[in-house]
């Protein structure tokens, strides 16, 4: 039996390279991730032509804050934000499992629940539009249209921009894995 005095070190080396490959392989999906959640946000924002435009992520059953935005000023910044603890509920997560875009041209003439009302008004939203995020797992997230400034009337087309935007993050195999 013949002993490598380095074989010890060797597989100590082999293993730290292996784990800083894993971890860079992460960063780079972590990087693409977020680079198509901008770019996307951007557009929608651009097209719509709304103030915002946010990526809110469910971080447990319907709890989840608010982890991208584009802004038509950064007076309207709302990252980080979490949403109503009582007002998201199984009933609204079923609808949005279900694929339901819901457009709202003006919170103050909405027939909606008051704690949503109340909320949105604390985010400036005046008008909103919602588009949910689902991959294989469930809900993972909703992608968000804010009009701060007031009303907004939301066309078929603005509606199926913001599906598509939806449906392209939902596929993206970056959000499928993480």
């Amino acid at each position: 039996m013949q002993i490598h005095p380095h074989s010890e070190f060797n597989h100590s080396r082999d293993h730290r390279e292996h784990g800083l490959q894993n971890l860079l392989d992460r960063l780079v999906k972590t990087m693409q991730r977020d680079e198509l959640i901008r770019q996307t946000t951007n557009q929608l924002r651009e097209s719509l032509q709304v103030d915002r435009v946010v990526l809110y992520y469910f971080y447990s059953q319907w709890q989840g804050q608010v982890t991208f935005e584009s802004l038509s000023s950064q007076e309207f910044s709302i990252l980080g934000s979490t949403g109503p603890d009582d007002c998201f509920n199984n009933e609204y997560a079923a609808l949005y499992l279900a694929g339901r875009v819901k457009a709202i041209a003006d919170i103050e003439l909405e027939p909606i629940q008051p704690c949503h009302r109340d909320f949105l008004r604390n985010l400036q939203v005046r008008a909103n539009l919602v588009a949910p995020i689902v991959i294989p797992r469930g809900l993972w997230g909703l992608l968000v249209a804010h009009h701060c400034q007031g009303p907004h009337d939301w066309s078929p087309s603005d509606i199926e921009m913001m599906q598509t935007g939806a449906e392209t993050l939902a596929t993206d195999r970056n959000i499928l894995e993480s």
